[in-house]
């Protein structure tokens, strides 16, 4: 009798070795880490460039307020104003003159409103920028209607 042997068969799945995975996943991290910065890069920008459009904007709507109530917002009322009427000017208002959310800058915190204005005669519209201090560069600098 002849007897038959098993032959010790192998599956062959197509599959990723370790090796092959580890590499391209350094491929991924090398990439991921010359790209991404540069994106980082324009989000900072980006939201400089909507904060200037933004405080542009107010600038124009507290005119529109002065034109319609004969005055500027007081510092105290600041740019709320321009969303509620204040008590004394109810019947000349002809808000709302923006949106509450109008009022913020890309980073979540409300505009400043002066007035009387430092850098202006009449008022200042500003943000201290990514950081929420005074000064700075780049994300982090001031920007304002002066």
């Amino acid at each position: 009798m002849h007897k038959r042997r098993k032959r010790n068969t192998r599956w062959h799945c197509p599959a990723f070795t370790l090796i092959e995975f580890i590499v391209v996943m350094t491929i991924i991290g090398i990439l991921a880490a010359l790209i991404v910065p540069r994106f980082i890069g324009r989000i900072g920008g980006a939201k400089q460039a909507v904060a200037m459009q933004k405080v542009a904007v107010l600038e124009a709507k507290v005119l529109e307020f002065q034109a319609d109530c004969g005055r500027f917002p007081t510092a105290q009322e600041g740019l709320r104003a321009l969303v509620r009427s204040p008590n004394d000017v109810r019947n000349e208002w002809k808000g709302p003159y923006v949106k509450e959310k109008d009022i913020s800058d890309p980073w979540g915190v409300e505009l400043q409103y002066r007035y009387p204005g430092r850098f202006n005669a009449d008022f200042d519209i500003f943000t201290y920028g990514a950081d929420g201090r005074e000064g700075g560069e780049d994300e982090n600098a001031d920007i304002g209607n002066w």
